[in-house]
């Protein structure tokens, strides 16, 4: 059997990540008691089903505290258990809810939405650090559909190095393991007859590549990390998350982020490549 569980910030998609795996054949179970997951696997373990999504968050704040070790005896049973964390900057979980005028699980009629939201990153800190974090402030439900199709079908049987680029002025992705800021280098922006064009094409691609310093940090980034990479791996870690950031997301950081994807993927590492502000 394979379960799937997600969870994360109110306002961040949980219901739509359990929609779309609904969608992917996935008997799907949102707001579960975490008391209850022990019982809900018996019940269809033994009626044949075999893969199961349950969303289980601050609406059940007051067991939470029982899931880390529900989490650790699924972990020991031949049941295939992966865990999303969906996360999303404060600024837009506010706005949301704005948008929505739905009422935070939290709200008592005398906190805000922020204090809410500071409130509840306390108390899923601790399932936070369990599971793949996916930073939605930023995505698309198309986006979101296919990072949990890729998620879905990952290869636990060893690490997966996620590689994305993203740009400073749009704030930092909170899914980050790594992050490197390349801003000090050459900026294609300046030059207005490839300004519009991104890191995926060919001006940008030739601005870039003729110039040391960028070829220098390329593979002073991808020396750190390759070095680390079986540690991390031998450290039962399935995902790895590695982001490299310029100014507007475009340029720099692209041409970047998918040259030290082909160097990573010469380690064997499964290796995804995504763009933030493409």
């Amino acid at each position: 059997m394979q379960l799937i569980l997600i969870s994360g910030l109110a306002g961040a998609g949980k219901s739509t990540a359990l929609k779309i795996l609904e969608d992917s054949g996935y008997y799907c179970v949102d707001n579960l008691p975490p008391p209850m997951l022990k019982e809900l696997i018996n019940i269809h373990n033994s009626s044949g089903v075999k893969k199961i999504a349950v969303s289980i968050d601050t609406r059940s704040h007051s067991m939470l505290h029982d899931l880390p070790k529900a989490i650790a005896e699924i972990s020991k049973s031949k049941i295939e258990l992966k865990i999303i964390f969906l996360d999303a900057r404060n600024e837009i979980l506010i706005t949301r809810f704005s948008e929505t005028r739905r009422k935070h699980p939290l709200s008592d009629g005398n906190k805000t939405v922020s204090d809410c939201i500071l409130e509840e990153r306390g108390i899923l800190s601790e399932i936070e650090s369990l599971g793949y974090k996916i930073d939605t402030s930023d995505l698309t439900a198309n986006n979101l559909r296919n990072i949990i199709k890729e998620f879905v079908q990952a290869d636990y049987s060893q690490l997966n190095i996620i590689i994305q680029s993203f740009g400073y002025k749009y704030g930092l992705p909170v899914d980050s393991d790594f992050v490197f800021d390349v801003r000090c280098l050459i900026n294609p922006y300046y030059d207005t007859n490839i300004r519009d064009l991104t890191g995926l094409d060919e001006p940008i691609i030739f601005f870039l590549k003729k110039e040391d310093k960028v070829n220098k940090m390329i593979h002073d980034i991808y020396n750190m990390v390759s070095a680390w990479l079986d540690d991390f791996s031998k450290d039962n870690r399935n995902y790895l998350t590695i982001s490299i950031g310029c100014t507007g997301g475009r340029h720099r950081s692209v041409y970047i982020t998918e040259e030290l994807a082909k160097l990573i993927k010469q380690t064997g590492y499964k290796t995804l490549i995504r763009h933030r502000q493409l």
